[in-house]
């Protein structure tokens, strides 16, 4: 499973957001993802990590997959500024490591809501799971949060309506072509 995500994030996802795709893959079903720039700890080349988000107070979190062996959290670890491609635009700042109780059960609820079907991945339901145990099976997966000058939630991200204008579009151009050649 790590192979095929590693594959479709290095030469699928990372390139359309660099070409500024990232508003058409985010919803509520295959999740809403931005992808952070950070510096490689041994090499210091810029690499390219797709993750699931969530915006809560001004602040940007995200999680760690693979429970810290992600390479993009190491890298961070040694260099914690960071650049990160919202679907809504980019930010940049400097990044913590969360460990209050409260915040973190709050903020990783909140990005495996927002990850759609991945967010099921940790083996539980994010909507429904008790707080005690949201925050007793997520005790060991790193909280990372990014301190942007300022971040406000656009079209695109979690909670916004953009997600719904491809939909809606495939809809009318099948009733079109519907009404053309029936």
């Amino acid at each position: 499973m790590r192979r095929f995500f590693h594959f479709l994030n290095k030469f699928f996802m990372v390139p359309m957001f660099r070409l500024g795709f990232g508003p058409f893959f985010g919803n509520p079903v295959t999740g809403y993802i931005m992808v952070l720039k950070v510096s490689g700890r041994k090499t210091g080349k810029v690499r390219y990590a797709p993750v699931n988000y969530a915006i809560l107070d001004g602040k940007v979190y995200c999680i760690s997959g693979f429970h810290g062996a992600a390479d993009w959290y190491r890298n961070l670890r040694k260099n914690p500024q960071v650049e990160a491609i919202l679907p809504g635009g980019s930010i940049a700042g400097p990044t913590c490591e969360v460990t209050d109780p409260k915040l973190r059960t709050k903020a990783i609820r909140k990005i495996l809501q927002n990850g759609g079907f991945a967010g099921f991945f940790e083996g539980f339901n994010p909507y429904t799971i008790a707080d005690e145990e949201l925050f007793s099976r997520t005790e060991d997966m790193p909280l990372v949060c990014i301190q942007p000058a300022g971040v406000g939630s656009g079209a695109s991200d979690p909670g916004g309506w953009a997600w719904m204008g491809m939909p809606l579009s495939v809809a009318v151009l099948i009733a079109v072509l519907w009404l053309i050649f029936r």
